[in-house]
C-alpha cells in the first residue's frame, strides 16, 4: 500500500471519523485500483482508468469507485500530495422511484405467517419494525433493548456514526415485546436474533422479508418513507427520521409527493372532470 493511500485511510478513520463499513469500501475499492494499475494511485490517468474500470456495467457500482477516487484525490491535493485537483466524473443514474409497498400489503402478507413459536413471532416482529421505523438494516440489527426509551428509539449505529430519535408504533412495540417473551433468549440485550442466540445477519434478515413480503429490508425502508410523503409529511421530517446526511438524498420522494397531488387534483377538482 502507498504511503498516500495509507495516509488517506487514517485521515477518513480518524479526522472523518467515517463508519467502519464506509472506511472498508474505501479501503477495498482504492487498494484494488491501487493493485491493479501497478502504480501509486496518483500517477493513473484518465486512459488507465477507463481500462481498469470500462467493463463495469453496474453503474452504481462505477459510481462507488470512482466516488472513493476522487475523495482520495481531493485529500492529496489538500494535504500537497498531488498539485492537480481534477476529477473523473460521474456517470448518470436514472431517478427511478424506490419500490414501495403499501400497509395493506404488508399487512396481508404478516398475517399470513405462522406465529405458533418464537421464530414465526420474530419474523412478524422483526418486519413490523423495520415498517415502523425506517431503519437501515445495519441499524436496525445493531439495536439493544436499552436503545428503546419508552415509545421511542434511539438510533446509535447510524451512518456516520450519528444518533437520532425516531418513534415507534405501538403495534410494532407489542410485536416486539411478544417475540422477546416467547424467545429462549429473551435475557439478551440483542433484539434480533438467530435461532442460535446469536445476532441474526443481513443475509437472514434479507431472507425473512423476500420470503413473507417479497421484498428487501431497504423496500421496507422505502416504503415507510413513501407512507410518511403521502400522509403529508414535511420532506426535512424525513430526513431527519431517514438519518439523512443531506435533504438532496431525501428529495427523491418529492416525485411521490407530486404524483399525489397530481391524483388529488385528478380526482377532486372540479375542472379535472369532463
Amino acid at each position: 500500500m502507498s504511503k498516500e493511500l495509507d495516509a488517506f485511510l487514517e485521515y477518513i478513520i480518524v479526522i472523518k471519523a467515517l463508519s467502519p463499513r464506509t472506511i472498508e469500501a474505501y479501503r477495498h475499492d482504492l487498494s484494488a485500483l491501487e493493485e491493479s494499475s501497478k502504480k501509486n494511485l496518483t500517477e493513473i490517468d484518465s486512459s488507465q482508468m477507463f481500462e481498469m474500470l470500462g467493463s463495469i456495467t453496474n453503474k452504481r457500482t462505477l459510481n462507488r469507485k470512482l466516488s472513493a477516487f476522487n475523495s482520495f484525490l481531493d485529500f492529496c491535493h489538500r494535504y500537497r500530495f498531488e498539485s492537480s485537483s481534477s476529477k473523473f466524473s460521474l456517470s448518470k443514474i436514472p431517478k427511478n422511484l424506490p419500490k414501495y409497498l403499501p400497509f395493506e400489503t404488508i399487512q396481508s402478507s404478516l398475517n399470513l405467517i405462522d406465529r405458533s413459536d418464537w421464530i414465526g413471532m420474530r419474523d412478524y416482529a422483526l418486519i413490523l419494525f423495520l415498517y415502523a421505523s425506517g431503519l437501515r438494516i445495519s441499524e436496525c440489527l445493531a439495536v439493544e433493548e436499552g436503545d428503546i426509551e419508552g415509545e421511542w428509539l434511539r438510533v446509535r449505529h447510524g451512518k456516520g456514526e450519528k444518533e437520532r430519535y425516531v418513534p415507534l408504533a405501538a403495534e410494532s412495540l407489542k410485536a416486539l415485546r411478544m417475540y422477546q417473551e416467547h424467545s429462549p433468549y429473551h435475557n439478551r440485550p440483542t433484539l434480533w436474533l438467530n435461532y442460535k442466540g446469536e445476532r441474526l445477519s443481513r443475509v437472514s434478515a434479507f431472507k425473512i422479508t423476500q420470503k413473507y413480503v417479497g421484498v428487501s429490508p431497504h423496500a421496507l425502508r422505502h416504503s415507510y418513507a413513501t407512507a410518511l410523503i403521502l400522509g403529508g409529511a414535511d420532506l426535512r421530517v424525513v430526513q431527519e427520521l431517514l438519518g439523512h446526511a443531506s435533504l438532496l438524498t431525501t428529495q427523491i420522494y418529492t416525485h411521490v409527493q407530486k404524483q399525489n397531488l397530481q391524483d388529488t387534483v385528478l380526482k377532486y377538482h372540479p375542472m379535472s372532470h369532463s
